[in-house]
């Protein structure tokens, strides 16, 4: 009896951990869609895109959630003088969550 609570326990932290690493996955795919789409409209040079990308995609590791990452679109949004609002970024992160969930369900 005191296997089967032993598997069990194992069953649930190895899905505990595929969770964690899906989510971590889905959250890096979203900030490069997001990336992607926010560098098109700041009309970032194609040379320079992979590297912003990149920059969207780190200040997602600054803390938990996304408001790092809301920060980061909004300064460079500010420095740029684009007219896009806050809500137009939470809305594209929305959006973008839903798509990059259907690209790493696919792979």
């Amino acid at each position: 009896m005191a296997d089967t609570f032993k598997n069990r326990e194992k069953g649930f932290e190895a899905k505990f951990k595929l969770d964690q690493e899906t989510e971590f996955k889905i959250e890096a795919r979203r900030n490069k869609l997001l990336g992607l789409w926010l560098a098109e409209k700041l009309g970032i040079n194609e040379s320079e895109i992979d590297g912003y990308v990149q920059k969207v995609v780190i200040s997602d590791l600054e803390e938990p959630g996304i408001e790092d990452v809301i920060r980061k679109c909004m300064a460079d949004i500010e420095v740029h003088g684009a007219k896009i609002s806050e809500d137009d970024i939470r809305n594209k992160i929305e959006e973008l969550t839903s798509e990059a969930h259907r690209q790493v369900d696919r792979e």
